[in-house]
This record gives C-alpha cells, sequence and structure tokens, in this order.
C-alpha cells in the first residue's frame, strides 16, 4: 500500500496499519450524512422540511468518534452531528419523521430535528441552550463509576459553547470527580456569525485544560483517520483509567448556522481553503491513489445510500400528520407514577422540622440503595443546617457527594444519573441560590419526559423563606417560579410529620420535585412524628381546623402564622386548610370549602403579585363566584426585596397584617 501524496490532498492522512475493510467503513459511515444533508437542503428549498442545521464538511468528527465508541456507551451530539445517528444505524425514517413531526420520529412531534435522546441507541440529544448537556454527561459519566462499569460517555459542544458557565463547570465537575467524559468541541470557526477572536483570547480551546488539570488534545477534525485513531486511543485509556479529556476538532462550518442564516458573513478566501480539505473528497482521493477504494465500490456506496434514502423518505412522507388529544398531552407531561402507600406506625418521636427531614433522607437512603446526595458542604460538614450530618458514615463518599460552586452543572449531573437509572438528590444551599441553576431544571429536567419519554428522577431541596434575618440572598421563598413550569412538582410542608412522610413519597416518585423547606421551621416547630418509614401522598390538602364562617387557605410558615392569629378569633368558625403540596395541588379541596364558607383568604409569604395565592383567587373567582359572599381576599409580603434587620423584616412579612385583614373580610 503506497502512502498518499500531498499533491492530491492538504489533508496529510497516516493509515496506522487500519485494514483495508475499517477504512472503507469510515468512508462509507461519512458519506452516508453527507448523501443525506444534501437530501435535506433539496427539501428544505421545497418546503419539505421547516428547518435544517447543516453539518456538511464535519462528518469526519462524528463519524469518527462514534465508531471509536462502544454500542453502549452514551452520545451527547448536537446539531451539526448527524454522523452520530447514521453511525448507531438509527433507521432513516425515524429520522426523516423526527424532523417533520411525525409519531415514528422519537418526540412525537413535540420538538425538532436533533432536540431528542433515545435509550435505545445510547443517544441524549441537545436542547437549544447547548451547555446543560455537558453537565448531563458528567451524570451519566457518574453513573458509570459508580455501578463500576469501564465505560465513557462522549458529549459535543462547539467553540461558542465553551463560552457558556455550564461548560466550564461541567469541565471542573468532571476533573474533581475523574469522571470518564469526552467533551469533544467542534471548533469550526463561527457561533452563527461571531468569529472565534470575538468568543475567547487564549490561543487554542485545549489551553482550557490547563485550568483544569485536565488532559487536553487538538485533533484535525477533517482527518478521518487521524479522529478515528486518536480518539480510539484514548477512548481505550480513559476506560482503563477513569478520568475526563478535552478534545478540540479543528474543522469549519461550510454551511450557515442554520440553512436561512448564510454565510455572506465568512471571507471568500476562507471559504476556498476550507472547501480545499473537505473530509470525504480528500479521504476518498487517499483511498483511491492507495488501491482501497474503485470507481465501482464508491458508485454502490451512492446507489445503496440513496436508495434507502429514497424509500425512507417515502415511508415518512406517507405517514399520517400526529393527532393527539389534550388528555395525552397533559398525561405525557409527568412520568406515570403509582403512589405506594407506607403506613405510619404507632411508635413516635418528639422532633423538630429539621430532624424529620433528616429521618426521612436517612430512611430514603435505605429504602433506595443507588440514592445519590449532592450538594455544597453535605458531606463531613453535615450541610449548613446539618441536615446531613453523619450521612458520610452512615453511606460512604459515593452516595453522599460535596461539590463544586456550580448548581447548574450538579443539577444537569443529577439528570444524568436519571438517565442511567440512579436517583439523586441536589440540596441548594439556600432556596435563592438555584437562580444559578435555574436553566437546567424549567429547561431540562421539567420538560424531558414531554419531550422524549425520559424520567427526570431528581429530589431538589430548598431551604427557603424570611423570619431569621438572613437578608435579601437567604430568604426568598420563590416556589413560584417553578409551579408556573409543566413538569415539576412543588412540595411545600409545614409540619415535621408532613415535611418527613412527603420527602419519602418525593423520592419514590420518578418525576423532577422541588421540596421547600422553611428555614424558620427548622428548629422551632416540634411534632409527634412516626419513627418508620412512612409516605404521604401529594396532591392532597390537609385541613387544621373545621368550619363554615371563613377558609383560611396557605402553606409553609403561614400556616402558623395563620394559628396564631386566629388564637384571636375564638368564635370564629373556620377551614384552615395547609395546602401541603403546591404542583399538584388539591384545588377540589379549596373549592369545596369556599363553597361552604363563602368567604376565602389566601395566605403566602412570597409578595402577591404573580404569586400562589393570586393563580388561586383567581381559579375560586371562575369557579365558585356565585357562591361567594364577600371579595376573595389574598394577603402576601411586600412588593420589596426581603430586607435584614428585624423591623424592616417584620413590616415586610404578612404575619402582622393576618387579623386586620380576617376582619376586614368578616366585616365585609
Amino acid at each position: 500500500m503506497k502512502p498518499a501524496t500531498t499533491e492530491f490532498t492538504p489533508i496529510n492522512f497516516q493509515n496506522n496499519n487500519l485494514p483495508d475493510s475499517t477504512l472503507l467503513k469510515l468512508y462509507r459511515g461519512m458519506l452516508k450524512p453527507r448523501l443525506i444533508e444534501e437530501k435535506m437542503l433539496i427539501l428544505i428549498r421545497q418546503g419539505k422540511v421547516s428547518k435544517w442545521f447543516s453539518g456538511i464538511g464535519q462528518e469526519a468528527i462524528s463519524i469518527g468518534v462514534t465508531m471509536a465508541m462502544q454500542e453502549d456507551e452514551y452520545i451527547l451530539p448536537m446539531h451539526r452531528n448527524l454522523g452520530v445517528f447514521t453511525a448507531r444505524e438509527i433507521p432513516l425514517f425515524r429520522l426523516f419523521s423526527q424532523w417533520q413531526g411525525k409519531a415514528n420520529g422519537f418526540t412525537k412531534g413535540r420538538d425538532r430535528s436533533f432536540h431528542f435522546g433515545t435509550q435505545e441507541y445510547k443517544i441524549v440529544g441537545m436542547i437549544s441552550h447547548l451547555g446543560p448537556q455537558l453537565g448531563v454527561a458528567d451524570g451519566i459519566a457518574l453513573a458509570h463509576k459508580l455501578k463500576n462499569e469501564n465505560k465513557l460517555t462522549a458529549v459535543f459542544t462547539g467553540e461558542g459553547g465553551t463560552s457558556e458557565g455550564d461548560f466550564h463547570e461541567a469541565l471542573n465537575i468532571a476533573s474533581v470527580w475523574d469522571l470518564p467524559v469526552l467533551f469533544c468541541v467542534e471548533n469550526n470557526g463561527y457561533g452563527l456569525s461571531t468569529p472565534s477572536s470575538e468568543q475567547y483570547r487564549c490561543k487554542d480551546i485545549i489551553d482550557r485544560g490547563i485550568g483544569y488539570g485536565m488532559e487536553a488534545h487538538q485533533i484535525d477534525g477533517n482527518n478521518i483517520l487521524e479522529v478515528f485513531t486518536k480518539v480510539s486511543e484514548i477512548a481505550e485509556s480513559v476506560r482503563k483509567n477513569p478520568r475526563p479529556v478535552l478534545l478540540e476538532f479543528i474543522t469549519f462550518r461550510m454551511r450557515g448556522h442554520e440553512e436561512a442564516s448564510g454565510t455572506k458573513y465568512v471571507p471568500d478566501e476562507l471559504m476556498n481553503e476550507w472547501a480545499a480539505k473537505d473530509p470525504i473528497s480528500n479521504f476518498k482521493e487517499f483511498l483511491v491513489e492507495n488501491n482501497i477504494l474503485t470507481q465501482e465500490i464508491n458508485n454502490g456506496y451512492i446507489k445503496e445510500i440513496k436508495a434507502e434514502i429514497d424509500e425512507n423518505l417515502k415511508l415518512a412522507f406517507d405517514e399520517e400528520i400526529i393527532v393527539s388529544s389534550e388528555s395525552e398531552e397533559l398525561s405525557d407531561v409527568y412520568q406515570d407514577f403509582e403512589y405506594q402507600h407506607f403506613e405510619e406506625n404507632k411508635e413516635v418521636e418528639n422532633i423538630r422540622f429539621i430532624d424529620a427531614i433528616a429521618e426521612g433522607l436517612k430512611q430514603s437512603m435505605q429504602q433506595h440503595k443507588d440514592l445519590v446526595l449532592m450538594g455544597q458542604d453535605i458531606a463531613n460538614y453535615g450541610g449548613v443546617f446539618k441536615i446531613t450530618e453523619n450521612s458520610l458514615n452512615d453511606f460512604g463518599k459515593d452516595r453522599v457527594r460535596n461539590t463544586p460552586i456550580c448548581e447548574s452543572g450538579i443539577v444537569a449531573a443529577a439528570m444524568g444519573l436519571s438517565i442511567k437509572g440512579i436517583k439523586s438528590m441536589v440540596e441548594m444551599q439556600f432556596a435563592d441560590f438555584v437562580s444559578s441553576g435555574f436553566n437546567p431544571i424549567v429547561n431540562y429536567l421539567a420538560k424531558v419526559h414531554y419531550r422524549w419519554n425520559q424520567q427526570a428522577d431528581v429530589v431538589i431541596r430548598m431551604p427557603c423563606g424570611a423570619g431569621v434575618g438572613a437578608g435579601p440572598f437567604h430568604s426568598q421563598t420563590n416556589e413560584a417560579w417553578f409551579t408556573k413550569t409543566p413538569g415539576l412538582k412543588v412540595v411545600y410542608p409545614a409540619f415535621p410529620k408532613d415535611a418527613k412522610g412527603l420527602l419519602n413519597t418525593a423520592f419514590n416518585d420518578p418525576n423532577p420535585v422541588l421540596f421547600f423547606e422553611h428555614k424558620a421551621l427548622y428548629r422551632s416547630i416540634r411534632q409527634e412524628v412516626p419513627t418508620n418509614y412512612y409516605t404521604i401522598p401529594f396532591g392532597k390538602a390537609a385541613f387544621l381546623q373545621e368550619g363554615n364562617e371563613v377558609s383560611i387557605v396557605t402553606y409553609g410558615a403561614a400556616v402558623h402564622w395563620a394559628m396564631e392569629a386566629l388564637l384571636e378569633f375564638p368564635d370564629l368558625s373556620v377551614d384552615l386548610i395547609d395546602l401541603r403540596t403546591l404542583q399538584p395541588m388539591d384545588i377540589e379541596t379549596v373549592f369545596n370549602s369556599v363553597k361552604k364558607t363563602g368567604r376565602v383568604l389566601i395566605i403566602n409569604e412570597d409578595s402577591i403579585f404573580g404569586s400562589i395565592a393570586s393563580d388561586i383567587a383567581a381559579q375560586i373567582a371562575e369557579e365558585c363566584f356565585e357562591y361567594l359572599d364577600a371579595p376573595i381576599m389574598r394577603l402576601g409580603s411586600m412588593e420589596t426585596p426581603i430586607p435584614f434587620t428585624q423591623n424592616l423584616e417584620n413590616q415586610y412579612l404578612p404575619k402582622n397584617r393576618i387579623n386586620e385583614k380576617l376582619k376586614e373580610l368578616i366585616a365585609y
């Protein structure tokens, strides 16, 4: 076999003793997505495909990486990685159906292009926010380590994506935890229209590996042999010695960010230079020069692939447009959950709210043998509130994990654990800090089951609330941020017994649950709590008092404020309802109470505009209007950030205004 000469190609191919069959497989592997893309460009002009993100010129990366991976190792690709999907041999009609929003796609018409995953082919597609999938790869890789599997995970991003905070969080987590992840950066020159010179100032992206103590390699992304051999070598090493590796693939995007964008912002000479480095035509020349590929073989490949494309396109075009009922759409927002009731025993102990949370955590860890706890300072230190104190001794460092200060990356890692079938808990040190992890919660965890039937088996604990003099950044009660987002469940107990039972249920539920724990209740509220493992169902409010004159609807610390206020109204007959869970909410109990009493006061600690109280009031107005004897009244905190000093905080909170509001309601 004679070596290739630079007379025919600007790419230096070195065979490294690969058999001819492998070389031909690599070539055919690149040819298939190229021919599909050429067909898609025709279809988009015909209006038969709505949008297309072209990977023409970048095929060597997708094919080389995927063929270097084992079939049961997860790959997390991007828009321009069609070769990942074809190399994993996904039937083309399913891809074509996906792109047309047909039923044989992977998202039932609910998402487009490559925004999907498939457990069958071990592919986890992207979301448009780019960064979170890097943390998801961390979670999958962590699961491999926890299960003692000698496997790795590959995740793709572009050079533009490396500007996102999630990129840096994910690399740092992977480095600190020695996770077997290949971070594959396709440096194709432009993030949409913004050139690399305006994205970063380091010479190369691999230079960033130094800051994370991470091995890094730069690879010619248009050289299929260099990609395949180098990644194969690194992958085998990582399987034996788990660690993250940063790979920078130098390539170029030959078409627009998506077809409508065009490439007018790219200098002609740059386009011409990279056109001469086309990975397929150059590799074809190499194979022909070395008597490996003949015209007959090449024509055969083209004929076979085009026939496969046409046949599968017909299947997709002939498929009926998706018709879905309202009930089906609603039912797919959440993973089915059959609540299993564990009865309380008669043995009880008088414990604080905080102790009930700790007990629930410990008993759930015993109940679910692979449940992983993650959070800042939760291991040796026991968390800032000492809820996980002794958990490290009880369950070990694999299951009780201190995390770097990076909420977004850790929430995304929890999603990755769920993809591998492992439950997890993320403790926000304070509920306020969830804003740093907001994106993966509302855009990944919340939507993933609706999008492609993947559960997000994650509990996020949220120490929240004012009344402890902690000021604007440690006192928010921000549950309304999440009740607005379909796909999330929101729990907010007011008593130790409820807290323990509901927390156990949260860990049994395969859906993402935000579990709010009011800090002011941690050490101030005690109750007789069953000592055993028991559960309380979501979506069932509790009557703390029953009456027929006024309904008071509330939750969290405001329950205790209402109970205290009612001591001054000994003759008032009140339905006092503790909602306990906000999503799902037991709104029927609220309606029935209001229909009975005709008067209702809704109290929440949050400020009123956009709050839970406002939403409940609107629903009561729609469903119970003819039963009302007075206006629906709401009470919440002032429309300001939460102040620090006690006198200002007392003025801010609605606690001292409940009596006045009740008198106003009764007198109407």
